[in-house]
């Protein structure tokens, strides 16, 4: 078995991934998915606030997923999560940019309700290759306990 809920700890940070945003991939995700003129069409891209063809949000959040998923969850015990509480784009992301991916965990507690899982509260934070903040989402995550009823598993 993977990654379990006893594994993560609390004030933790660790980097997940990074990606780098090509043209045509912006492109067809918006397309599909958010076909705003900044994100489809690069000369309505150049007259828009960016200036320039600039990644849907959305995009730049299945990328991190994608990450998460293939570095973390793959074979854990997760469940799913309940939500997002927060998602921030702070700054646009272009073609060529790289974004770096850093996952911190601030809490977790076991669910009085359901004492086989936890619940964990996340911050993602999306680093381009500048050192500046792209996106910051919070988010919580379920995972199931290796050993449901252990001494300790509370937290």
């Amino acid at each position: 078995m993977g990654l379990s809920y006893e594994d993560i700890e609390a004030g933790t940070t660790a980097e997940i991934g990074s990606h780098t945003f090509g043209h045509d991939e912006i492109v067809e995700f918006a397309q599909r998915f958010d076909p705003q003129p900044f994100h489809v069409d690069d000369e309505a891209a150049k007259t828009s606030p960016y200036g320039r063809l600039i990644a849907s949000g959305w995009h730049t959040c299945s990328v991190m997923m994608g990450l998460f998923v293939r570095s973390t969850l793959a074979g854990s015990t997760s469940m799913g999560s309940p939500g997002v509480d927060e998602i921030r784009w702070l700054r646009p992301v272009a073609v060529g940019d790289t974004i770096t991916m850093k996952v911190s965990v601030l809490d977790k507690r076991v669910l009085a309700s359901r004492p086989d899982r936890g619940i964990v509260s996340m911050q993602w934070e999306g680093i381009n290759q500048n050192g500046e903040t792209a996106i910051i989402v919070r988010s919580k995550g379920i995972f199931g306990l290796r050993h449901p009823g252990a001494a300790g598993t509370a937290a």
